[in-house]
């Protein structure tokens, strides 16, 4: 490893370096966690819950009817359109026990989306959640899917919950269109017959495809990141020599209401917390914090992961307030930079600090993690184990301490390029391993990394460099700002201008309010020039303000 400053900075007890090999596989990680917990509860999803010897036979059940009745062979790539529910983890592991390689789709993709990433990725078996199949219908000759498996929110729930489930999901399915797909078989039919007895789990090599992870598509179209067996395992394991100090194994409980699909929440969440025997909480819909919110009152959660603009809503209302946090240990926040405004109220409402960590998909995804106790308060924290990070100039050069670049990393958890673009690949992964992250941040004497911004976020006013996080978070301070996003615009005198775009929380809040409040906290070049209100932000699924429409 390079100079590696930051390992006189790690807490006790977290080892400088993970063992990436130590398991062949990750679904043999997986199972090592399933055979030691096999009594305990690994999922719960609306009050049903799954044990880990249930995970384990579902999923090996589907793995025999991925193999033996479609005839899916090792490589095939199997797309998983899936809300958080327990059909998620099953199609997950069963997928891998049969050698094949994870597709993450999102749900809600319209059947344009659908097609572009189907297409791209080669996927000829489908796991898609009943709700969402007219998507699928209306996309699926321009396609290669040959066939569909089709789940319901009941799936793997005890009766009559799941009759319940199945009746709900039926009545929303009609109530957004019909649909008819040429090939398919229900989850739960599927799974309903072991796999033969001549079924054995694959035994990949490490650098086999796991996952294709594609980006957000916040640049364009969206791209698969590869990321194998040996990336993901590396990565859960990275994650659990970190926060793992603070965990008890077989007795914790993490909230996931992040979707599964998104690679923050699956490693952070799924891999992690399964690795080290805890319940996992699945949230269906995070936008829905009356039952986010509900299920926390029922259980004694005591981790959670999540991003910004989830931590802004829930703290401000009262009944989230009104929650006991006596059993929460920590909150990891990810996926876009936390607002030091929401860390410090997060902290005030339930006594335990946020966590900021950095990550992106080509790193599967973690990179840095903040620490657990006395957390550095606008910084994302150290590179995990066996992480390498230099911040560089545009010439490829490390700058000093302090100063700001391009963060580039390097570990066994960096992704082995973009599906079917090698010069996309090229472009940001060394020969010499090396991932330029396209991000923009700095390294103080400590190791301690702060993430300054998207280098093509970035925003030049007359030659001075503003990053639009900066602004953002300065402007959150603002008392009658509920949320705020920042970008740049065109500008003849100054080449661009930066635009603030704001959701009040005070309906009187005024231009002449933001601007007096901005001056008073930020540099003169760094002040909006121009200011818009609305209603709403556009937003990712998992709560990213999408810039790129802004702009």
């Amino acid at each position: 490893m390079s100079e590696a400053i930051w390992l006189a900075s790690y807490p006790p007890g977290v080892a400088a370096t993970i063992d990436p090999d130590s398991y062949p596989s990750l679904h043999a990680l997986l199972l090592a966690a399933c055979q030691r917990h096999h009594d305990r509860p690994a999922f719960d999803f609306l009050g049903a819950t799954m044990t880990y010897s249930e995970w384990e036979r579902a999923s090996g059940a589907f793995a025999g009817f991925l193999l033996e009745t479609l005839g899916r062979k090792a490589g095939d790539r199997v797309a998983l359109m899936l809300p958080n529910a327990l059909a998620y983890p099953v199609a997950f592991l069963g997928t891998l026990r049969a050698g094949l390689t994870v597709v993450s789709v999102n749900p809600l993709y319209t059947p344009r989306e659908l097609q572009h990433q189907l297409a791209d990725c080669g996927a000829t078996t489908i796991v898609i959640m009943e709700n969402f199949a007219h998507t699928l219908a209306a996309a699926i000759e321009e396609t290669p899917i040959e066939h569909a498996v089709v789940a319901r929110l009941g799936d793997f729930m005890p009766m009559p919950k799941r009759q319940t489930f199945n009746f709900a999901n039926a009545y929303i399915r009609r109530a957004v269109r019909p649909w008819r797909l040429p090939r398919f078989t229900m989850l739960q039919d599927a799974c309903r017959r072991p796999a033969s007895a001549g079924f054995a789990d694959a035994r990949p090599a490490s650098t086999t495809p796991a996952l294709f992870q594609y980006t957000g598509g916040t640049t364009g179209m969206p791209k698969g990141a590869v990321l194998s067996h040996r990336n993901l395992v590396a990565n859960t394991l990275q994650c659990v020599a970190w926060i793992g100090t603070r965990l008890e194994r077989g007795s914790e409980q993490v909230l996931t209401p992040l979707p599964l699909y998104h690679v923050f929440a699956l490693t952070a969440n799924l891999l992690t917390f399964a690795a080290i025997g805890a319940l996992n909480l699945l949230v269906p819909d995070p936008r829905d914090l009356k039952r986010l919110i509900a299920t926390m009152r029922r259980a004694r959660v005591t981790a959670m992961c999540g991003v910004n603009t989830l931590f802004n809503a829930l703290t401000k209302r009262p009944d989230f307030r009104a929650l006991d946090f006596g059993a929460l240990k920590f909150t990891i926040g990810g996926a876009a930079a936390i607002q030091q405004a929401v860390a410090t109220r997060w902290l005030e409402v339930t006594g335990t600090p946020l966590i900021e960590g950095y990550g992106l998909t080509e790193a599967s995804p973690v990179v840095c993690i903040n620490l657990l106790e006395q957390t550095k308060l606008g910084s994302v924290g150290l590179p995990i184990p066996s992480t390498e990070v230099s911040i560089r100039d545009d010439g490829g050069r490390p700058v000093a301490a302090g100063e700001g670049g391009e963060i580039c990393v390097r570990g066994p958890q960096v992704m082995q390029g973009y599906w079917g673009r090698p010069e996309e690949t090229r472009g940001v992964l060394g020969d010499d391993g090396w991932l330029k992250t396209g991000d923009v941040g700095s390294m103080d004497a400590q190791g301690f990394v702060t993430l300054l911004d998207r280098k093509k976020d970035m925003i030049i006013v007359s030659g001075f460099k503003v990053f639009p996080n900066e602004v953002e978070d300065a402007v959150a301070l603002h008392p009658g700002v509920m949320e705020a996003a920042v970008v740049g615009v065109p500008d003849e005198r100054t080449g661009q201008a930066v635009k603030l775009f704001v959701v009040r929380r005070d309906p009187h809040l005024s231009e002449s309010d933001i601007r007096i409040h901005c001056r008073a906290n930020l540099t003169g070049y760094k002040v909006p020039r121009l200011i818009e209100f609305r209603e709403d932000l556009p937003k990712t699924p998992v709560g990213k303000v999408l810039r790129k429409d802004l702009r």
